[in-house]
């Protein structure tokens, strides 16, 4: 079955629609989302991405991420494909956005408006393993030192959020 992404601007206003690969093959600028979900202890919830994934296969990145639908709302796309890749679901809130773009070596680039949703949970995943290689509960600082000494283990647009993120949650939800 083809996908589409939705296509914006710079303001992430809806330009149109494309077949997703298509997208990613001619670098246009589209909507995303990527989700962080906490547990109580302050843990990160990551995900290593399935080996089979059409882009950075293997690399540990965000609890979830993705593409809302044509006509999706990007947090109701958010809370299906949190559901489809960690077999759970949870409150969340919008953080922050950011625009990204990154080429990779398989001539595929993102060039992403990427909406990004913190909240907590302490519900354990049951992954879908066609999204999710593996999983785990890591605080920001071992993660911070992960990506100080290895950033290939880590997506871009992890990598790219990591610190807004850190910022967010240390102001927002632990108060």
């Amino acid at each position: 079955m083809e996908e589409f992404v939705i296509l914006v601007d710079e303001n992430d206003r809806e330009t149109g629609t494309m077949e997703k690969m298509q997208a990613h093959l001619e670098a246009h600028l589209h909507r995303a989302f990527s989700v962080f979900i906490f547990n109580q202890a302050g843990q990160l919830m990551l995900q290593q991405r399935a080996f089979t994934k059409y882009h950075t296969p293997g690399l540990w990145t965000n609890t979830c991420c993705s593409h809302p639908r044509p006509g999706e709302i990007t947090i109701d796309a958010a809370h299906r494909r949190l559901r489809e890749e960690m077999g759970f679901d949870c409150s969340f809130g919008e953080a922050f956005s950011f625009v990204y773009k990154a080429a990779f070596d398989n001539n595929l680039t993102e060039h992403e408006f990427d909406h990004v949703f913190i909240g907590t949970s302490d519900e354990s995943p049951v992954v879908n393993p066609e999204e999710v290689a593996s999983w785990r509960y890591a605080t920001m600082q071992e993660i911070r030192n992960e990506m100080q000494h290895q950033p290939e283990k880590f997506t871009i647009w992890f990598r790219i959020a990591f610190d807004r993120v850190d910022q967010y949650f240390n102001e927002k939800l632990k108060s």
